[in-house]
């Protein structure tokens, strides 16, 4: 089946695992606090709300869409029954296939099935979840993409911004800095002008992932899904602004972001992605929505950033962007590599980065390190950078503590590097340093591996040999109750 929207996607789920659905919850209490403890059980399932309180039945909010590895790989057309690791690996690989695939554009689609514009356009319609306690409002934009087109390159890009509800025609837009979607605002804004500007609040997940993704500057997300999907994304032209608008999404908007002097709104604060209310709120800019574009029985993509190890997409990107650029530059024997306490983004900050290598020569690791920390995705807005040896799983952070505690001499092998770049939503940021606009902070480099220099005589590991293992769980797997017979 050819998943080509958000609905695809939810039935294609279905079918192969099943999803929860949830009728009556209130949108300003519950939603949230259903899909944020659902998020941290073993295996999330996606959930679909709908009867929300205070909105027609049939007007619905899928989560937790993606947060597992496995519904993740369905989404980019993985194997879904692939371990962590190995889906880093594969989604490696294909990265170095990528080649882009124009968007096509179809005169008509299910996005433009209903309409309201000017005076009738009224965004209350829709359940906006407030999805944390602590958030300064509604937001209609989680899981969503903001879509703009640079007035000079002509290239249309596609970003990842959450977007709080303010007005019936009034949506607040943050983004961080140095994200493509605020270059290209910021371009009209130079000129004086508003950025003509489409969202989009339910689409297919491949495309979202996209949006959420480090796409290389340039190049369009919809060029980048086409390739995932191995087809071109259909597209019509927004009646408004004339920018490609997906034409499966579920919830799309035309307006414009007038420049912040002009008109701008108090955003947040809202949680974010590395557990906190950093940013706190502040005057933001705003989208002033001319048209609004909607499936019948529309479905919002939920998709809010949760205190860690709670993930919005269960492949960290990250991790096989630091593994790529690994080898690129001529590290031997990675293993593999996890990012836990992660932006969705591979260009995102990523806190805490995990390397597991077969040493082979002395400074090995520590090259590792510093290559990772030179790179874009491990420079931007990270904490540790953790290397440990083969025999280490990098996403078993008990693993991880256990190798740190035993083969890391503090006083060799812990470096730390200063004037790192940061990010507004640090959470550690000094006060002045933020209200000075110093967004720059340190990393703690680790080596956690065997010493190179007397690697042979370091004292074995106490644990069985995986041929024991193996032999044990054949004869006893019955007696110890562990389920389905081992192959």
């Amino acid at each position: 089946m050819a998943l080509k929207s958000l609905r695809d996607f939810i039935e294609k789920v279905e079918e192969t695992e099943g999803i929860c659905r949830i009728q009556g919850a209130d949108p300003l209490i519950e939603i949230g606090a259903i899909t944020e403890v659902s998020a941290g059980l073993a295996d999330p399932r996606l959930l679909l709300f709908d009867k929300i309180k205070g909105h027609p039945e049939g007007y619905r909010v899928a989560s937790n869409v993606v947060t597992s590895p496995r519904r993740a790989a369905i989404a980019l057309g993985l194997p879904s029954d692939s371990g962590t690791v190995e889906l880093v690996r594969l989604w490696k690989a294909k990265s170095r296939t990528l080649t882009p695939v124009p968007p096509k554009e179809i005169p008509d689609g299910p996005v433009m099935e209903n309409s309201m514009r000017e005076d009738k356009v009224d965004l209350s319609r829709f359940p906006a979840p407030k999805w944390h306690e602590l958030d300064g409002g509604r937001y209609l934009g989680t899981g969503c993409m903001l879509i703009t087109k640079d007035p000079e390159e002509a290239w249309v890009n596609l970003g990842c911004y959450r977007m709080q509800l303010h007005d019936k025609d009034l949506i607040g837009v943050y983004i961080s800095p140095a994200k493509h979607g605020l270059l290209i605002r910021n371009k009209y804004w130079e000129k004086g002008e508003s950025c003509p500007c489409v969202a989009t609040f339910g689409q297919d997940p491949a495309l979202w992932i996209a949006a959420a993704s480090n796409v290389p500057y340039g190049m369009s997300e919809y060029e980048w899904a086409g390739w995932v999907k191995g087809e071109p994304i259909e597209i019509v032209l927004g009646p408004s602004t004339g920018l490609p608008i997906p034409s499966t999404a579920e919830i799309a908007i035309e307006g414009e972001i007038p420049p912040i002097q002009t008109m701008s709104h108090t955003e947040g604060p809202f949680g974010e992605w590395p557990g906190y209310y950093a940013h706190g709120a502040a005057l933001e800019p705003v989208i002033k929505v001319k048209a609004v574009y909607y499936r019948t029985d529309p479905i919002i993509h939920g998709a809010p950033p949760m205190k860690p190890p709670n993930q919005t997409i269960g492949i960290p990107f990250g991790a096989a962007a630091i593994w790529e650029n690994l080898e690129r530059m001529g590290v031997p024997d990675v293993r593999g590599v996890w990012c836990h306490s992660s932006s969705p983004s591979s260009g995102g900050g990523q806190l805490f980065i995990v390397i597991s290598l077969k040493q082979r020569y002395i400074g090995h690791a520590k090259q590792a390190a510093m290559v990772t920390q030179a790179s874009r995705t491990g420079a931007y807005f990270g904490r540790w950078v953790i290397v440990v040896d083969e025999d280490i799983d990098p996403t078993d952070l008990s693993q991880v503590i256990w190798a740190m505690a035993t083969r890391c001499d503090p006083d060799t092998d812990v470096d730390i590097l200063k004037g790192g770049t940061s990010t507004p939503l640090d959470p550690r940021l000094p006060p002045d340093k933020r209200k000075a606009g110093d967004f720059s902070s340190s990393r703690i480099i680790v080596n956690a591996c065997k010493p190179y220099q007397w690697l042979k005589e370091f004292p074995p590991v106490n644990t069985i040999s995986t041929e024991l293992r193996d032999e044990t769980m054949k004869k006893w797997w019955k007696v110890l109750g562990m389920g389905l017979e081992p192959q």
